[in-house]
């Protein structure tokens, strides 16, 4: 299998990311290339990133896979942006931003996601557009090594690249997508996505109740420490069973997690994506769903926004079986009866008791349906497909750019409007809606002229919206009387475990250092960025294993770190000895303990006698 037609190398000029430098197809000869047109609001080029990273790490030697993103909305234009949807979607090769469509016209693409195959002669061997790409692309990649290696065209090595994850500090929250605040239990649930768990936050503390999850990807039920969540998102409670059902996106299921057992179970999905059109019901483990994205609780029904099939779903809790409420399964902004209406991606779901308002979001739509099975829905404000913007007003006439969160309070619905870095405020009777908080700029201001970076979730208690500030990485907290936002300075964050890395914390062993005495003592300094203060709310520590040594009298320590400098009494049983260290420090810039930042490294020190000094210096120097 081979190319006939040259491919168009990519432009000069254009920005890249996950690589050093620009490439270009020429220097790629030798390597199978397999382009993906993506845009990095669209559900469908959500849905085949999986795919691509099986194909990258089968064909790792020979495969060379680059994202095109070309974009649909205006925000996802700006590489900042689309460098934060990298990191988000844990995205392993390089990106070239295509914001003026110029590779995606020189290859007549027509849809996203599109993938096009390129062979080590740089000619292209063929395309598809859409989801289920694995097994076509598979056969076809295995072929065309094979007619290369055949022809001597093949060039065997893996690329290095230079990861845009690489370049970034640990944060304790990672892309929160969705907050739930509930007032009858002063609790606040953080989806803390990226880290695959919730956070248990008490709102009369702020303080770190408990952490569901295990903090790494997987599929898996049990206690909270060991179950494993995918990206969850939206939420919702139910207090009298004390039961948090939960979104469990990227595993396509739903989830609950008992408060009182502290255990996690699996209510609905097969942890595989649904791929039937038109969507079919089904029952509990029986049924595959396609990307839960929010629910909201009335009585014994879960409704959930299905942002994969574009529809809303119900699942009884008592039977355990799941339907469609509305929507065909179109993608498509078509008002009417729930059963031949069309939804667009819908990503955030409220309540009034009576009817079901929720965020539509490929449309930028706010929409309402009804409870009753056999009712309507219909659009209150914004446009369609590609009708979106910046603009407050009435009905249809009113803009919005891709939200993603709702919550009802009192009469009034407040709008996470992700894509313009607002929460905006509707009256669902005038259908008048119009900027509440943010300017529009990306950022991460507190006070009276806040400003947001994405926002996608937003939920209500006690006189205040709880905002999920996704791309900051933090929960904002905004009173509706003065509009004044401040961010969430979360406390007791020790007890939550550290959330698992891609990669191992980095480990050193340091030159052995010679003491001239049998007690010598470890001077331990911490040179933190400029700025930056241990977070007085979250408790640093050194975990220290000594042989042939004690420190403090133990051959084990755990020992807080409350300053910069600590020092520690280490007893020699040995002519030779060895300290190890783990450490775990939480910091901060001055006067912003809301964005907490996590460093994490093992050192060893070799020890032996002989020597003349009386410490043990060990700087450690941490960088963002």
């Amino acid at each position: 299998m081979e190319g006939t037609i040259h491919a168009p190398d990519f432009p000069e000029g254009l920005q890249w990311l996950n690589t050093e430098r620009p490439l270009s197809l020429r220097e790629l000869r030798g390597k199978v290339v397999l382009l993906d047109f993506w845009t990095y609001c669209c559900i469908n080029c959500m849905h085949i990133l999986p795919d691509l990273k099986r194909l990258e790490r089968k064909y790792a030697d020979t495969l060379v896979v680059i994202g095109v993103h070309s974009a649909k909305f205006f925000t996802e234009q700006e590489t900042e942006n689309i460098r934060q949807a990298i990191l988000r979607y844990e995205i392993e090769h390089p990106v070239v931003n295509d914001n003026q469509m110029l590779v995606w016209q020189q290859y007549a693409v027509r849809a996203w996601p599109t993938l096009v195959l390129i062979d080590p002669e740089g000619k292209i061997v063929g395309y598809r557009s859409g989801e289920g790409i694995y097994e076509i692309f598979d056969r076809a990649i295995a072929e065309v090594i094979r007619t290369a290696e055949a022809k001597g065209t093949l060039k065997r090595g893996v690329l290095n690249m230079r990861l845009e994850r690489d370049k970034e500090p640990r944060t304790v929250l990672r892309f929160p997508g969705k907050v739930l605040a509930d007032e009858r239990t002063n609790r606040l649930f953080i989806a803390d996505s990226n880290h695959h768990r919730i956070l248990v936050v008490s709102l009369k503390d702020n303080r770190v109740e408990m952490v569901i999850g295990a903090g790494a990807m997987g599929f898996r039920d049990g206690a909270f420490d060991k179950a494993q969540f995918n990206n969850p998102q939206g939420m919702a409670y139910d207090p009298d069973a004390d039961a948090l059902y939960i979104a469990d996106t990227d595993n396509h299921a739903i989830r609950k997690a008992n408060l009182r057992t502290r255990t996690v179970e699996t209510l609905a999905g097969t942890g595989e994506q649904s791929r039937a059109y038109p969507p079919r019901p089904g029952n509990g483990r029986e049924i595959a769903l396609n990307s839960p994205w929010d629910l909201v609780l009335l009585g014994d029904t879960l409704y959930i926004a299905m942002a994969g099939s574009h529809q809303l779903w119900r699942l009884n809790l008592k039977t355990l079986e799941a339907e469609p409420h509305a929507g065909t399964g179109r993608e498509a902004c078509i008002d009417g009866s729930l059963r031949t209406c069309a939804l667009a991606q819908p990503s955030g779901i409220t309540t009034d008791g009576k009817k079901l308002y929720f965020a539509d979001s490929e449309v930028s739509c706010i929409r309402v349906a009804d409870i009753d099975p056999d009712g309507v829905l219909e659009t209150l404000v914004g446009g369609d497909l590609f009708e979106f913007g910046d603009v407050d007003g009435f009905g249809r006439a009113a803009r919005l750019q891709h939200p993603l969160g709702v919550v009802y309070v009192d009469g009034t619905l407040y709008v996470a409007d992700t894509y313009n870095n607002k929460i905006k405020r509707l009256d669902p009777r005038t259908r008048k809606i119009e900027t509440f908080l943010g300017t529009g700029a990306a950022g991460a201001r507190d006070g009276e002229n806040p400003t947001f970076d994405e926002p996608g979730g937003v939920s209500y208690a006690h006189g205040k919206l709880y905002i999920a500030d996704t791309n900051n990485h933090l929960i904002r907290v905004a009173d509706l009387k003065t509009r004044r936002v401040e961010t969430l300075v979360l406390k007791g964050l020790e007890s939550a475990s550290p959330p698992a890395l891609h990669r191992e914390p980095p480990s050193q062993t340091l030159e052995p250092v010679a003491v001239g005495t049998e007690t010598p003592t470890l001077a331990l300094t911490l040179r933190l960025p400029q700025g930056h203060k241990l977070n007085p709310h979250a408790q640093s520590q050194a975990r220290i294993t000594a042989e042939g040594a004690t420190v403090q009298g133990k051959a084990e320590l755990v020992a807080p770190l409350a300053s910069l400098e600590t020092r520690f009494p280490v007893q020699l049983t040995a002519d030779r000895a060895t300290l190890t260290l783990h450490l775990l420090l939480y910091h901060c810039r001055e006067g912003q303990e809301g964005l907490c930042y996590l460093y994490e490294t093992r050192l060893t020190v070799p020890l032996q006698r002989g020597g003349e000094a009386n410490t043990i210096p060990l700087t450690i120097t941490v960088s963002l």
